[in-house]
């Protein structure tokens, strides 16, 4: 039985290798054989490029942290804390633990950019505070509906359209 199985494996891998460099040629009446008029050929058929086709606009909309104003907005309002992480390409800042005071209460911010448009919902704020006693137990809480996440929002979000309203004065 093993002796079947290696005869039908030679044999199916012979097929494959025999198969599997087919190239297809192209007609020679078709193709021109100055090469000057190959490539403008396959050029015009979308098959090479060209310094013209560098230089048009191909409809990509680049967006840069500076351009986006919640954003900028973000980090402005948060420019007093120790940041850990900010990554535009992944749309997150957040926080070091940060305590203004010697009780023994930290916070920790993240902010998520769901999209680039001025509106609440474009932005996710999640705030934990550490509670540490004198033996160093820590406890970690969420605090998903206080006042400090309904503040930084509504901060944000003020900032931001200011931010958004200067940035089309310029423009025009």
């Amino acid at each position: 039985m093993p002796k079947f199985f290696n005869i039908l494996f030679i044999f199916l891998a012979s097929i494959f290798l025999l198969f599997s460099c087919g190239q297809k040629f192209g007609d020679a009446r078709k193709n021109p054989t100055n090469a000057l008029e190959r490539a403008r050929k396959n050029v015009e058929e979308g098959r090479g490029t060209s310094l013209g086709g560098l230089m048009r606009n191909r409809g990509t909309n680049y967006e840069f942290s500076s351009s986006n104003p919640l954003w900028r907005a973000s980090l402005e309002i948060l420019d007093f804390l120790p940041l850990n992480t900010v990554d535009y390409s992944g749309g997150m800042i957040i926080s070091d633990w940060y305590s203004d005071s010697s009780n023994n209460e930290s916070l920790k911010i993240t902010i998520r950019f769901l999209s680039n448009e001025v509106r609440s919902e474009s932005v996710k704020i999640i705030v934990h505070k550490k509670n540490c006693s004198s033996n160093q137990n820590c406890k970690i809480v969420l605090m998903n509906n206080s006042t400090l996440v309904n503040e930084l929002r509504s901060s944000i979000m003020r900032k931001a359209a200011i931010l958004e309203k200067d940035s089309k004065k310029k423009k025009k």
